[in-house]
């Protein structure tokens, strides 16, 4: 059965006092509040149930005034056929008193739930549905009429309205699948906020100028064409322009108040609000202030545009120096990696929630969200909004009355099993309906040096076995404190080691001591290869990682045979903390160290503590051609041709051989960071590519027989001043 992981709530997360105490006096302000570490988004002083989406928490309003509606569900009320016939506010000026007496409650009321949020029975639990969420779904017009209640956007305008409240935020970048509605959600709030706001701006970008004018003219503009009177200003220019949308008269002027004190139409402020489209480029908007920018499709704009130049560019536009006064709305699918989807991955991995910097901000200043195909797949969606992950002992009813037979999650898998002999054809499937990040920035197979059906094929069932129950977060520490002793494997959730096997005890710190030097007494078990760094910092925080593998090999041991046990992909605060990371992980499993040594520290370090036997020599070279350097620290260069085609032919090989379906079972590759890093390796541009360089060392080293140099013995005759006599005949005679 699928259990959904989408969001949580935190049970008691703030103190039931503080709670009821800050409830009481209605304490609770819209936005950030530090000493909770919540983003409170209720409007009323009031807080209730306290969840977390992608690790961002957010404080719901308290229940109250909760609509119950005869469905049970979610129900799209039309307009008065009374005030159907009202066009403008200005239609509204030319009835009598006692008809709009008989309205303002009404109207009000919409107000209210516009601006607070909504609450209503769905299958007799208690919903919430921000402003912004009601408004799409009772006052929105899309392609097909009105908005069904969907779970997974009641969540998502969640999220979106806790960006909005936010101070330290510029918006969202979200990660979606086909067919979720987005286009048409961020162009249903382009239109709440541009009604309501004054002096404002509003911009729309899209992967080309033709899509972003196609989602104005298409979404934007019957939406607000479509709005009733109270809702709607008076715009300026056509009904349904091409260009830009400009209002003149706010319908926010129009409320009860103000309407009752009687104030002249032409006495009212106008808006000066516009809503407009451009074309894509880099410096689309450049110079201009936004209230509200809409990023669509950000995820498949393709050379010679870049969605990261554009956002460096367009972030400047929603602040007024450190002060952020603008959101931005991103939201797409993803492109091959080469296709621009390289791009939009940084963005989205640069919006993490949990990775700020001491103002408080992410590295892009967006947050992430990413909501699985299995929440918003457009036909296994039951009437309640909620999704039908599994298949139903009886048939489901839809939106629409159509019956549910299968479970989406069923129906994914029978579509990847068809396609599992079209690799490209697959990848395309898991980029416009993906159910993890990794499938939606799944590359073309085309574009990979290995063999990217197998290394596919590991990820997907690691994900499918929860590959994280095989392997351990932890690390290694020496006993008691105590260096050059025993170390001792402790697990811990911030540990920088990924571990899958654990050697039985007997083949725990087998270390041999000869003539003062420490070597390897499991040499026979596996190895160990590694790209190290020797900076603690760098100028601009962006060094590279040391990376280190441990791979193990047939042997007349109890373990299993060619399989990657060990996964550091780290940059500590200091390179000596990294260099007694892999110091320890070798003492601890005993085995030898195959490390480059173009940056030599870590040997050195290895030398210094006594472990020089510890690294190996490169393979490739007899002991009496290695240069004075190599017999002193041991270890590889990376500069060599000839290693860097040898290093590829190692992972290929081992690809080709241990990773993906192997017929009767599937590899024993648990590692999603180096398998992730095989599939996009360059190698005319390795710096980049940690993960594969060290894994790699770890097969060479694993293997170092096959790179041995033949070596030949050359026999030359040489005379030795005996002279040579011939038999034949009767005399002896001397062969000249």
């Amino acid at each position: 059965m699928y259990s959904q992981s989408l969001y949580k709530v935190l049970d008691n997360y703030i103190k039931p006092k503080v709670l009821k105490r800050n409830n009481k006096y209605k304490k609770w302000e819209y936005g950030y509040n530090v000493e909770h570490d919540v983003v409170v988004i209720s409007k009323d002083g009031q807080i209730g149930e306290v969840i977390e989406i992608q690790n961002l928490k957010i404080a719901l309003p308290k229940q109250k005034d909760i609509c119950k509606f005869e469905s049970n569900k979610f129900e799209f009320k039309d307009l008065p056929k009374e005030l159907k016939r009202i066009k403008t506010i200005f239609d509204w000026e030319d009835y009598p008193l006692d008809f709009k007496e008989t309205w303002y409650d009404y109207i009000d009321k919409e107000f209210s739930r516009r601006e607070q949020g909504f609450w209503f029975y769905n299958k007799d639990v208690a919903t919430y549905i921000t402003g912004t969420h009601y408004m799409y779904l009772q006052w929105s017009k899309i392609d097909v009429g009105k908005p069904d209640f969907r779970e997974s956007n009641r969540l998502f305008f969640i999220f979106w309205e806790a960006c909005k409240a936010d101070t330290r935020c510029y918006g969202m970048c979200y990660l979606k699948n086909r067919r979720s509605g987005f286009s048409f959600m961020a162009s249903g709030e382009v239109v709440n906020l541009a009604t309501i706001s004054s002096d404002s701006r509003y911009g729309i970008l899209s992967k080309s100028g033709p899509d972003a004018k196609t989602m104005f003219t298409d979404k934007v503009v019957p939406i607000s064409v479509n709005y009733p009177f109270f809702f709607k200003p008076i715009q300026d220019g056509m009904d349904r322009p091409k260009t830009e949308l400009a209002y003149r008269v706010p319908a926010s002027k129009f409320t009860r108040k103000k309407i009752t004190a009687n104030e002249k139409l032409e006495d009212i402020q106008g808006l000066d609000t516009t809503i407009d489209w451009k074309n894509t480029g880099d410096n689309s908007y450049d110079g201009e202030k936004l209230k509200l920018l809409v990023h669509d499709e950000s995820g498949k704009w393709e050379r010679p545009d870049n969605i990261l130049n554009n956002w460096r560019v367009t972030k400047t536009c929603l602040r007024l120096g450190s002060r952020i006064v603008g959101k931005c709305m991103m939201g797409s699918t993803s492109n091959a990696l080469d296709k621009g989807g390289d791009n939009f991955k940084k963005l989205y991995d640069d919006s993490n929630v949990t990775q700020r910097n001491a103002n408080g901000q992410t590295r892009s200043g967006l947050y992430s969200l990413f909501i699985p195909m299995e929440w918003n797949y457009e036909g296994y969606i039951d009437s309640y909004g909620l999704p039908v992950f599994d298949t139903p002992s009886r048939p489901v009813i839809g939106p629409k009355g159509d019956k549910i037979e299968l479970g989406v999650i069923k129906y994914w898998e029978n579509e990847v099993e068809g396609l599992k002999q079209d690799q490209n054809g697959l990848n395309e499937f898991y980029r416009q309906f993906p159910r993890t990040t990794q499938h939606a920035f799944r590359d073309e197979s085309k574009a990979s040096l290995f063999n990217l059906v197998r290394i596919y094929e590991q990820i997907d069932f690691n994900e499918d076995c929860q590959s994280y129950k095989t392997v351990t977060k932890g690390s290694f520490q020496w006993e008691h404190g105590v260096k050059d002793t025993k170390v001792i494997f402790m697990p811990n959730e911030n540990g920088r080691f990924n571990i899958s096997w654990v050697p039985p005890i007997h083949l725990q710190n087998n270390v041999i001591m000869k003539n003062g030097v420490r070597y390897p007494g499991n040499d026979h078990t596996g190895c160990f290869g590694c790209d190290p760094y020797d900076i603690s910092g760098t100028v601009d925080s962006r060094g590279s990682n040391g990376s280190l593998h441990g791979l193990t090999k047939f042997s007349m041991e109890t373990i299993p045979p060619n399989m990657f046990f060990l996964e550091y992909i780290s940059r500590p605060q200091t390179a000596e903390i990294f260099f007694e990371d892999v110091l320890m992980a070798c003492v601890f499993y005993g085995m030898p160290i195959l490390a480059e040594n173009n940056k030599p520290r870590l040997l050195y370090h290895f030398k210094r503590r006594g472990y020089r036997g510890f690294s190996m020599n490169r393979p490739d070279k007899l002991l009496m051609k290695l240069s004075v350097t190599e017999r002193e620290i041991g270890g590889i260069p990376n500069s060599s041709e000839d290693i860097k085609q040898a290093h590829a032919a190692a992972i290929e090989s081992y690809i080709e051989t241990y990773v993906g379906n192997l017929g009767l079972k599937y590899g024993d590759m648990y590692f999603q960071k180096t398998l992730e890093d095989w599939a996009k390796f360059d190698i005319n541009n390795r710096t980049k590519h940690d993960a594969s360089i060290s894994s790699g060392l770890a097969i060479m080293g694993c293997n170092r027989n096959m790179y041995k140099p033949i070596f030949t013995r050359t026999l030359t005759p040489k005379p030795l001043g005996f002279k040579k006599y011939s038999n034949k005949g009767t005399l002896s005679k001397i062969i000249k």
